[in-house]
């Protein structure tokens, strides 16, 4: 059974917000918010927006990031039934006109994981978009592969069984490192992925929450660790491929 409903990580992006789940709305998905210790006024517009039917809000009194709060809204859409979860930015840079896109994938594909790999107009910050390439190479590195195309645009459709499966096994980044190491991981144990196309802009509220210094330390670090845990697993990550 293909059952989808949408993950959004908020961190006081209330104008945008409601914007994305209108739109996710009339895409007929249900809406989990995961409301990152936002501000009053923010948590006020995800209550009144968690009151419509099939929209849910899971509260964390602590800020965990993106990472933490997409975490805590996958394992919330796997008690509530859901086989599949869309994950989509509550600031409004996903083209959310591609949804439909991705739920046909997803159902053409139900065990693979579907992730964009975007189109940037002139609006993407220059200093988020050099540091992209940097941890391309990496990824490639660390997975022994060079079949993930983008590692960090956050525009996907996670199968539920072997996702919440993987982040209740090992302890993953919960800030800017989640949407990298999460690809990585699920590379090394042969999780077929399928990647679609997807034009992405900076944003309604023009509120970003990627502190470039301290995200791309974070980011390094996770590099750093998923390279030795690499080296570890390079020999049964090459024999799986060669028995493909």
């Amino acid at each position: 059974m293909h059952n989808v409903c949408a993950v959004i990580p908020v961190f006081n992006h209330e104008h945008a917000l409601v914007h994305v789940v209108a739109a996710l709305r009339r895409a007929k998905l249900p809406c989990i918010l995961v409301n990152d210790a936002s501000s009053p006024a923010c948590t006020a517009v995800i209550e009144e927006l968690a009151a419509q039917a099939d929209c849910y809000a899971v509260h964390l009194l602590q800020n965990q990031g993106k990472g933490g709060a997409v975490m805590a809204g996958l394992r919330e859409a796997q008690m509530l039934g859901f086989s599949h979860a869309l994950q989509v930015d509550a600031d409004g840079q996903h083209n959310l006109s591609d949804i439909s896109a991705f739920l046909d994938c997803s159902r053409l594909h139900p065990d693979s994981l579907i992730c964009g790999y975007p189109e940037y107009d002139n609006s993407v910050p220059k200093g988020r978009l050099y540091a992209r390439y940097l941890t391309h190479v990496w990824v490639w590195i660390n997975s022994l592969s060079l079949q993930i195309r983008d590692s960090m645009c956050g525009f996907r459709v996670y199968p539920l069984a072997s996702t919440v499966a993987l982040i209740n096994r090992v302890k993953l980044g919960k800030r800017m490192d989640f949407d990298p190491e999460i690809l990585v991981r699920m590379t090394w144990q042969n999780q077929p992925i399928q990647w679609l196309p997807t034009h992405v802009n900076y944003p309604l509220d023009g509120l970003s929450h990627f502190r470039l210094v301290h995200d791309n330390l974070l980011i390094s670090k996770m590099h750093a660790k998923l390279f030795f845990g690499m080296l570890l697993r390079a020999p049964l990550i090459v024999w799986r491929r060669w028995r493909q």
